[in-house]
Protein backbone atom coordinates (compact mmCIF):
# COMPACT_ATOMS: atom_id res chain seq x y z
CA UNK A 1 0.00 0.00 0.00
CA UNK A 2 1.52 3.33 -1.06
CA UNK A 3 1.37 6.15 1.47
CA UNK A 4 0.76 8.71 -1.26
CA UNK A 5 -2.83 8.68 -2.57
CA UNK A 6 -3.65 11.76 -4.62
CA UNK A 7 -7.27 12.87 -4.48
CA UNK A 8 -8.07 11.08 -1.20
CA UNK A 9 -9.18 12.93 1.90
CA UNK A 10 -6.75 13.39 4.77
CA UNK A 11 -8.92 11.11 6.90
CA UNK A 12 -8.76 8.32 4.29
CA UNK A 13 -5.00 8.70 4.02
CA UNK A 14 -4.66 8.42 7.80
CA UNK A 15 -6.84 5.31 7.77
CA UNK A 16 -4.63 3.70 5.13
CA UNK A 17 -1.48 4.55 7.03
CA UNK A 18 -3.00 3.01 10.18
CA UNK A 19 -4.03 -0.09 8.23
CA UNK A 20 -0.48 -0.54 7.00
CA UNK A 21 0.85 -0.13 10.52
CA UNK A 22 -1.53 -2.78 11.79
CA UNK A 23 -0.74 -5.24 8.99
CA UNK A 24 3.05 -4.91 9.01
CA UNK A 25 4.25 -6.09 12.39
CA UNK A 26 6.86 -8.45 13.71
CA UNK A 27 5.45 -11.77 15.00
CA UNK A 28 5.32 -10.40 18.54
CA UNK A 29 3.32 -7.34 17.47
CA UNK A 30 6.26 -4.93 17.64
CA UNK A 31 6.85 -2.24 15.03
CA UNK A 32 10.65 -1.91 15.04
CA UNK A 33 13.28 -4.55 15.77
CA UNK A 34 16.60 -3.38 17.23
CA UNK A 35 19.61 -5.67 17.13
CA UNK A 36 22.98 -4.91 18.72
CA UNK A 37 26.08 -6.33 17.09
CA UNK A 38 29.25 -6.40 19.19
CA UNK A 39 32.52 -6.93 17.36
CA UNK A 40 35.06 -8.67 19.61
CA UNK A 41 38.32 -8.70 17.71
CA UNK A 42 42.04 -9.37 17.95
CA UNK A 43 44.87 -9.42 15.46
CA UNK A 44 47.57 -11.98 14.72
CA UNK A 45 51.15 -11.60 15.95
CA UNK A 46 52.79 -8.47 14.53
CA UNK A 47 49.52 -7.11 13.13
CA UNK A 48 47.46 -4.14 14.27
CA UNK A 49 44.14 -2.58 13.27
CA UNK A 50 44.31 -0.49 10.08
CA UNK A 51 42.80 2.35 12.13
CA UNK A 52 43.37 3.81 15.60
CA UNK A 53 43.30 7.14 17.39
CA UNK A 54 46.86 7.89 16.25
CA UNK A 55 46.98 10.81 13.81
CA UNK A 56 50.20 9.69 12.11
CA UNK A 57 50.64 6.35 10.34
CA UNK A 58 53.92 4.51 10.58
CA UNK A 59 55.84 3.75 7.41
CA UNK A 60 55.11 0.40 5.76
CA UNK A 61 56.93 -2.58 7.27
CA UNK A 62 57.08 -1.11 10.79
CA UNK A 63 55.37 -3.01 13.57
CA UNK A 64 52.73 -0.73 15.06
CA UNK A 65 53.14 -1.54 18.75
CA UNK A 66 50.96 1.38 19.81
CA UNK A 67 48.21 0.23 17.48
CA UNK A 68 48.44 -3.31 18.82
CA UNK A 69 48.28 -2.06 22.40
CA UNK A 70 45.29 0.14 21.54
CA UNK A 71 43.42 -2.85 20.12
CA UNK A 72 43.85 -4.90 23.31
CA UNK A 73 41.58 -2.47 25.13
CA UNK A 74 38.68 -4.52 23.75
CA UNK A 75 39.56 -7.65 25.71
CA UNK A 76 41.01 -5.92 28.76
CA UNK A 77 38.21 -3.40 29.36
CA UNK A 78 35.83 -2.76 26.49
CA UNK A 79 34.01 -6.09 26.36
CA UNK A 80 33.29 -5.89 30.08
CA UNK A 81 31.93 -2.33 29.92
CA UNK A 82 29.70 -3.27 26.99
CA UNK A 83 28.43 -6.35 28.83
CA UNK A 84 27.64 -4.31 31.94
CA UNK A 85 25.78 -1.71 29.88
CA UNK A 86 23.79 -4.31 27.94
CA UNK A 87 22.91 -6.11 31.15
CA UNK A 88 21.66 -2.88 32.70
CA UNK A 89 19.29 -2.30 29.77
CA UNK A 90 18.43 -6.01 29.43
CA UNK A 91 19.47 -5.66 25.80
CA UNK A 92 20.38 -9.01 24.20
CA UNK A 93 23.26 -8.84 21.76
CA UNK A 94 25.23 -10.92 19.30
CA UNK A 95 29.00 -10.94 19.87
CA UNK A 96 30.87 -11.69 16.66
CA UNK A 97 34.09 -12.97 18.12
CA UNK A 98 37.49 -13.81 16.70
CA UNK A 99 38.30 -17.28 18.02
CA UNK A 100 41.67 -16.11 19.32
CA UNK A 101 39.78 -13.96 21.87
CA UNK A 102 38.65 -17.22 23.48
CA UNK A 103 42.30 -18.15 24.00
CA UNK A 104 43.36 -14.72 25.23
CA UNK A 105 40.31 -13.79 27.32
CA UNK A 106 38.33 -16.97 28.10
CA UNK A 107 36.56 -15.47 31.12
CA UNK A 108 34.94 -12.83 28.93
CA UNK A 109 33.58 -15.48 26.56
CA UNK A 110 32.00 -17.32 29.47
CA UNK A 111 30.47 -14.07 30.74
CA UNK A 112 28.97 -13.30 27.32
CA UNK A 113 27.05 -16.58 27.49
CA UNK A 114 26.24 -16.19 31.19
CA UNK A 115 24.70 -12.78 30.52
CA UNK A 116 22.36 -14.33 27.95
CA UNK A 117 24.03 -13.07 24.79
CA UNK A 118 24.97 -15.18 21.80
CA UNK A 119 28.30 -15.72 20.06
CA UNK A 120 28.79 -15.60 16.32
CA UNK A 121 31.80 -16.83 14.40
CA UNK A 122 34.18 -14.16 13.11
CA UNK A 123 37.23 -16.10 11.82
CA UNK A 124 40.26 -16.77 13.98
CA UNK A 125 41.90 -13.34 13.71
CA UNK A 126 40.50 -10.06 12.42
CA UNK A 127 43.22 -9.85 9.77
CA UNK A 128 42.25 -13.30 8.45
CA UNK A 129 40.25 -12.46 5.31
CA UNK A 130 38.09 -15.11 3.66
CA UNK A 131 38.38 -13.23 0.37
CA UNK A 132 42.04 -14.29 0.18
CA UNK A 133 41.28 -17.98 0.78
CA UNK A 134 40.36 -20.94 -1.36
CA UNK A 135 37.03 -22.64 -0.53
CA UNK A 136 38.90 -25.39 1.34
CA UNK A 137 40.82 -22.82 3.36
CA UNK A 138 37.59 -21.00 4.17
CA UNK A 139 36.00 -24.24 5.39
CA UNK A 140 39.00 -24.92 7.62
CA UNK A 141 38.90 -21.38 9.02
CA UNK A 142 35.17 -21.64 9.77
CA UNK A 143 35.54 -24.99 11.53
CA UNK A 144 38.60 -23.98 13.56
CA UNK A 145 36.90 -20.76 14.67
CA UNK A 146 33.70 -22.48 15.79
CA UNK A 147 35.57 -25.33 17.49
CA UNK A 148 37.73 -22.92 19.48
CA UNK A 149 34.81 -20.81 20.69
CA UNK A 150 32.83 -23.90 21.69
CA UNK A 151 35.90 -25.32 23.39
CA UNK A 152 35.77 -22.66 26.08
CA UNK A 153 32.53 -24.16 27.33
CA UNK A 154 29.83 -22.07 25.62
CA UNK A 155 27.18 -23.13 23.09
CA UNK A 156 28.50 -23.57 19.56
CA UNK A 157 27.68 -20.46 17.50
CA UNK A 158 24.82 -20.76 15.02
CA UNK A 159 25.79 -17.68 12.99
CA UNK A 160 28.72 -15.92 11.35
CA UNK A 161 30.02 -12.55 10.18
CA UNK A 162 33.13 -12.42 8.01
CA UNK A 163 35.87 -9.98 9.09
CA UNK A 164 35.47 -6.68 7.19
CA UNK A 165 32.60 -8.38 5.30
CA UNK A 166 35.19 -9.94 2.99
CA UNK A 167 33.12 -12.96 1.96
CA UNK A 168 33.24 -14.86 -1.32
CA UNK A 169 30.55 -16.41 -3.56
CA UNK A 170 31.20 -19.72 -1.76
CA UNK A 171 31.05 -18.45 1.83
CA UNK A 172 27.30 -18.75 2.47
CA UNK A 173 27.27 -22.34 1.20
CA UNK A 174 30.30 -23.25 3.30
CA UNK A 175 28.61 -21.80 6.37
CA UNK A 176 25.49 -23.86 5.68
CA UNK A 177 27.67 -26.93 5.15
CA UNK A 178 29.26 -26.27 8.56
CA UNK A 179 25.83 -26.44 10.15
CA UNK A 180 25.28 -22.72 10.71
CA UNK A 181 21.73 -21.39 10.46
CA UNK A 182 22.49 -17.78 9.51
CA UNK A 183 25.11 -15.22 8.59
CA UNK A 184 25.33 -11.42 8.69
CA UNK A 185 27.39 -10.76 5.55
CA UNK A 186 24.45 -8.67 4.35
CA UNK A 187 24.50 -5.07 3.12
CA UNK A 188 21.95 -5.26 0.30
CA UNK A 189 18.54 -5.61 2.03
CA UNK A 190 16.78 -4.20 5.09
CA UNK A 191 15.24 -7.35 6.56
CA UNK A 192 16.41 -10.93 7.17
CA UNK A 193 15.71 -13.34 4.33
CA UNK A 194 16.33 -16.94 3.26
CA UNK A 195 19.20 -17.87 0.94
CA UNK A 196 19.43 -21.09 -1.05
CA UNK A 197 22.96 -22.51 -1.28
CA UNK A 198 24.37 -25.72 -2.78
CA UNK A 199 24.57 -27.04 0.80
CA UNK A 200 21.12 -26.04 1.99
CA UNK A 201 19.17 -23.02 3.19
CA UNK A 202 20.70 -20.34 5.41
CA UNK A 203 19.24 -17.10 6.73
CA UNK A 204 20.89 -13.76 5.97
CA UNK A 205 20.55 -11.04 8.63
CA UNK A 206 21.43 -7.43 7.64
CA UNK A 207 24.40 -5.66 9.15
CA UNK A 208 24.86 -2.03 10.22
CA UNK A 209 25.61 0.81 7.79
CA UNK A 210 26.97 3.22 10.41
CA UNK A 211 29.14 1.62 13.07
CA UNK A 212 31.01 3.21 15.96
CA UNK A 213 34.35 3.31 14.12
CA UNK A 214 32.78 5.81 11.68
CA UNK A 215 33.20 8.45 14.40
CA UNK A 216 36.63 7.33 15.54
CA UNK A 217 38.25 10.73 15.02
CA UNK A 218 35.11 12.85 15.00
CA UNK A 219 32.18 13.61 17.29
CA UNK A 220 30.94 10.41 18.97
CA UNK A 221 27.53 12.05 19.43
CA UNK A 222 27.10 11.60 15.67
CA UNK A 223 26.52 7.95 16.56
CA UNK A 224 23.62 8.95 18.79
CA UNK A 225 22.18 11.43 16.28
CA UNK A 226 22.23 8.97 13.38
CA UNK A 227 20.66 6.07 15.26
CA UNK A 228 18.12 8.15 17.16
CA UNK A 229 16.87 9.92 14.04
CA UNK A 230 16.81 6.67 12.09
CA UNK A 231 14.82 4.97 14.83
CA UNK A 232 12.32 7.84 14.97
CA UNK A 233 11.87 7.71 11.20
CA UNK A 234 11.35 3.95 11.12
CA UNK A 235 8.91 4.00 14.02
CA UNK A 236 6.77 6.68 12.37
CA UNK A 237 6.93 5.64 8.73
CA UNK A 238 8.05 2.03 8.28
CA UNK A 239 6.36 -0.60 10.44
CA UNK A 240 8.10 -4.00 10.61
CA UNK A 241 11.53 -2.44 10.16
CA UNK A 242 14.97 -3.32 11.53
CA UNK A 243 17.73 -1.15 13.01
CA UNK A 244 21.12 -2.76 13.68
CA UNK A 245 23.61 -0.94 15.90
CA UNK A 246 27.26 -2.05 16.01
CA UNK A 247 29.86 -1.56 18.74
CA UNK A 248 33.51 -2.63 18.55
CA UNK A 249 34.95 -3.66 21.91
CA UNK A 250 38.23 -1.84 21.31
CA UNK A 251 36.45 1.45 20.57
CA UNK A 252 32.75 1.20 21.42
CA UNK A 253 33.72 -0.19 24.81
CA UNK A 254 35.29 3.14 25.79
CA UNK A 255 33.33 5.62 27.94
CA UNK A 256 33.14 8.24 25.18
CA UNK A 257 31.21 5.88 22.89
CA UNK A 258 29.25 3.83 25.41
CA UNK A 259 27.84 7.11 26.73
CA UNK A 260 26.27 7.73 23.31
CA UNK A 261 24.86 4.20 23.30
CA UNK A 262 23.46 4.82 26.79
CA UNK A 263 21.60 7.88 25.55
CA UNK A 264 20.23 5.95 22.59
CA UNK A 265 18.87 3.23 24.87
CA UNK A 266 17.24 5.86 27.09
CA UNK A 267 15.48 7.23 24.03
CA UNK A 268 14.38 3.81 22.77
CA UNK A 269 13.14 2.75 26.20
CA UNK A 270 10.33 5.29 25.91
CA UNK A 271 8.83 3.17 23.13
CA UNK A 272 9.20 -0.28 24.67
CA UNK A 273 5.68 -1.34 23.60
CA UNK A 274 6.69 -0.91 19.95
CA UNK A 275 10.28 -2.24 20.05
CA UNK A 276 11.59 -5.79 19.75
CA UNK A 277 15.08 -6.14 21.24
CA UNK A 278 16.23 -9.03 19.09
CA UNK A 279 19.17 -11.39 18.82
CA UNK A 280 20.41 -12.18 15.33
CA UNK A 281 19.41 -15.82 15.75
CA UNK A 282 15.80 -14.76 16.47
CA UNK A 283 15.72 -12.58 13.37
CA UNK A 284 17.18 -15.46 11.39
CA UNK A 285 14.51 -17.86 12.64
CA UNK A 286 11.82 -15.37 11.62
CA UNK A 287 13.25 -15.41 8.08
CA UNK A 288 13.49 -19.20 7.99
CA UNK A 289 9.89 -19.53 9.16
CA UNK A 290 8.48 -16.93 6.76
CA UNK A 291 6.08 -17.95 4.00
CA UNK A 292 8.30 -16.38 1.34
CA UNK A 293 12.09 -16.09 0.94
CA UNK A 294 12.19 -12.28 1.15
CA UNK A 295 9.95 -9.44 2.33
CA UNK A 296 10.88 -6.84 -0.27
CA UNK A 297 10.40 -3.14 0.24
CA UNK A 298 8.08 -3.04 -2.79
CA UNK A 299 5.90 -5.83 -1.39
CA UNK A 300 5.72 -4.24 2.05
CA UNK A 301 4.69 -0.74 1.03
CA UNK A 302 3.46 -0.82 -2.57
CA UNK A 303 1.43 -4.01 -2.88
Amino acid sequence: MSLVSWGLSDETKRERVQQMSNELRWPNGKKVAIAVTVMYETWSEGKAPPYSVQATSLKEGTVDYAGRAWSTYGGRVGVWRILRTLDRWQMPATFFTNAACAELYPDSILQIAKSGHELGGHAYYQDEQLAYMTPDEQAQCIKASLDTLEGVGVPRPTGWLSPVLAFTPETAGLLAQAGLAWHADVTYVDLPHRVETPHGVIAAVPNSDFTDNRVLKANVLDLLDVHRSTFDYLLEHEPMSLLVLTLHCQFGGRPMVISAFEQFMKHVSQYSDDVWLARHSELAQWALDAEKPEHTYADRYFS
